[in-house]
């Protein structure tokens, strides 16, 4: 009898310590909040403007030494814009930015972005059209560097949201004059969407940023699923996701129709000129 309850302690022994150990690798990707860390994270997404694909893009997360290392690629090819963007980016244990180097093409012209923490700054230096800027930001732990059409930066301001309690937030935007910006985080009811058939519960953060507001649809892990584009009409969407209802409509609203032109008699029309007294 002493042998059974031996070897039926020793078996609880072994499954509770099985139980913990699957705890500690779920602990790896999970944040203690319940969000995704960026190290389990990678995506493919369309890139739509009005329910039209005219790119792709994608991201990937992996663990480090240091903390992430993540890399994104985005393709647009449509009437007016070709645009193609390659990120490297390192980021730290929690996150935060440490470096990154995006090469871009925009119609034909090369664009080139180093950004890293420097001291109590930020150094951002673009190089384009032959043309180099130079720019010193102040420094905030929680910033991400914010490109054209770039999920895995999105991503990375879902994650650091989550651990943050969506404040904190900072976004540099490294256009003609590049600038760092507060990120305003408001939340909406959650939605509903299926992700490869299945469905999904999906949560809805609205990010303002320099008065422009972004749409962000994650999913229970935090995983970006959807991003309404303050650019007209773009959209982000994960390959195999469908927000339901869509967040915004299909198509563009037609054009109103063309007023109608009223002709006057000749001898009721009057030239201009000088007021008569």
């Amino acid at each position: 009898m002493r042998s059974l309850r031996f070897s039926l302690s020793v078996g609880l022994l072994v499954l509770i310590l099985a139980v913990l150990v699957a705890v500690l690798l779920r602990q790896q990707a999970v944040l203690g909040d319940g969000s995704v860390s960026a190290a389990a994270e990678s995506g493919s997404f369309e890139i739509a403007q009005h329910g039209h694909v005219v790119g792709t893009a994608s991201f990937q997360f992996a663990r480090t030494k240091g903390g992430y290392d993540s890399i994104a690629l985005v393709k647009v090819a449509m009437q007016g814009l070709n645009y193609a963007l390659s990120k490297t980016e390192q980021l730290s244990p929690a996150d935060d930015l440490k470096h990154a180097l995006v090469s871009a093409t925009v119609n034909g012209e090369a664009v080139t972005v180093v950004a890293s923490p420097d001291s109590a700054q930020f150094l951002v230096n673009i190089s384009a059209n032959g043309k180099s800027i130079t720019a010193r930001l102040a420094y905030h732990p929680e910033t991400v560097l914010m490109s054209d059409f770039d999920p895995g930066a999105l991503q990375t301001l879902l994650t650091l949201a989550a651990q943050h309690n969506n404040r904190g937030l900072w976004v540099i935007l490294p256009k003609n004059t590049v600038t760092i910006n507060p990120v305003q985080l408001a939340t909406y009811p959650d939605q509903q969407g299926t992700l490869n058939g299945s469905a999904i519960v999906v949560h809805h953060l609205v990010a303002t940023i320099s008065g422009m507001n972004t749409d962000l649809f994650s999913g229970p892990e935090n995983q970006l699923l959807q991003a309404e584009l303050p650019q007209e009409g773009f959209a982000l969407v994960r390959t195999g996701f469908v927000l339901k209802p869509p967040a915004k409509p299909l198509a563009p609203p037609p054009p109103p129709p063309p007023a109608q032109q009223q002709t006057a008699p000749a001898q009721q029309q009057t030239a201009p000129g000088p007021a008569s007294n």
